[in-house]
């Protein structure tokens, strides 16, 4: 199963490991994660604004000339030979930062390309402006809205300063423009990460919560009346995890589930969602994925978890997997209930193992 994607669709890709660990645009790593969650979801949008303005470039070459249309168009370059190294870097906040500057600088050269018929254009650099807040922490804000009225007012001066000096509204309104566009644009984005973090994110190990898997075990099951697909669906509960808050106090505890989110959440894949479900119990739902695969990741999942130390302690974890059936309706309650059973077979066993379905259960008809 391939991410979704459309003019209103959502993509999601895959966390680099260690950018959970904060930046300096992003000081609070596990907001950089739903902030860039975000940015994934510009994608449609993003790629609709560039073609209502080179269809508005291509309708006003006749007047403004034809080499005005060109910086626009390479944007899609920009973007497409961006995206590989930004998924696969540690920060990849700084090269999303970089892209939003130069998608600044190439809206700047179509209006200077256009000499001083290009002056009424220059509300364009307001639209990149509008993915700043969705993108970027505060500071990457404050930074964003301070490139574009710098590239403003060169871009105006370079132009026709003698239109600038004679009426400087030509220059003040723009710039209030971006001004009011950043501001409004910022308050809704922080609002909106608020509510979302509030509500379906576990602020101590930044995993998706009991609420949000309500809310994705019933968009898989209306998915998979229509797709037939099947979900795999991986149980996991930290072994002695009791042990932690015990002999080393509740602050080692907490380190432990912690650090174990942060693995879990690097090593699932773009379309996989995790979820803390209790105080060390984990669960892991993968869209398209048979038992095999399933499988296969858990084993990943529990090779990670075994790389942790906590006061010389290792840790390790046990975890049950189970998947429905292609061809049939997924039965979220079905499908748990052999994964605990085979987590449970884990624990039983000694634990640190990944452990595939005791006894297939009958699917139910789809």
């Amino acid at each position: 199963m391939r991410p979704e994607s459309g003019w209103m669709g959502t993509t999601f890709r895959p966390i680099p490991p260690g950018m959970e660990r904060g930046s300096w645009l992003f000081p609070d790593g596990a907001n950089c994660e739903r902030v860039l969650e975000l940015d994934c979801q510009l994608r449609p949008a993003r790629a609709w604004i560039r073609r209502v303005l080179s269809v508005a470039l291509v309708a006003s070459g006749f007047w403004i000339g034809w080499w005005a249309v060109l910086p626009l168009l390479s944007t899609v370059f920009l973007f497409r030979l961006c995206d590989g190294p930004i998924e696969r870097s540690r920060h990849p906040e700084y090269l999303l930062f970089a892209v939003w500057v130069c998608s600044e600088l190439i809206t700047a050269a179509s209006i200077v390309l256009a000499g001083d018929r290009g002056m009424a254009m220059t509300a364009w650099l307001a639209l990149p402006v509008l993915t700043l807040g969705a993108r970027f922490s505060g500071r990457g804000t404050t930074l964003g809205v301070g490139i574009a009225l710098a590239v403003l007012v060169a871009v105006e001066l370079t132009t026709d300063a003698a239109a600038v000096r004679a009426n400087p509204p030509v220059l003040v309104a723009p710039a209030a423009l971006i001004l009011c566009v950043a501001m409004f644009q910022s308050v809704i984005v922080r609002s909106e990460l608020k509510l979302r973090g509030e509500v379906v994110i576990d602020p101590l190990t930044g995993m998706l919560n009991r609420r949000a898997l309500e809310r994705r075990v019933d968009e898989l099951q209306q998915q998979s009346r229509l797709t037939l697909q099947g979900v795999g669906l991986i149980a996991a509960d930290i072994d002695r995890f009791k042990r932690f808050n015990d002999e080393h106090g509740h602050q080692t505890g907490d380190a432990v589930l912690v650090e174990v989110g942060y693995r879990l959440r690097k090593s699932l894949r773009a379309f996989d969602f995790g979820y803390r479900t209790g105080g060390e119990e984990f669960l892991v739902l993968l869209p398209g994925a048979d038992l095999e695969e399933t499988a296969r990741l858990a084993e990943i999942l529990r090779h990670e978890v075994e790389c942790i130390e906590a006061d010389g302690c290792c840790v390790t974890m046990s975890f049950g997997v189970a998947a429905s059936p292609s061809g049939r309706t997924f039965d979220f309650d079905e499908v748990f209930q052999r994964a605990d059973a085979a987590l449970y077979e884990a624990k039983s066993a000694g634990r640190n193992r990944v452990c595939p379905p005791v006894a297939a259960a009958t699917p139910r008809a789809a």
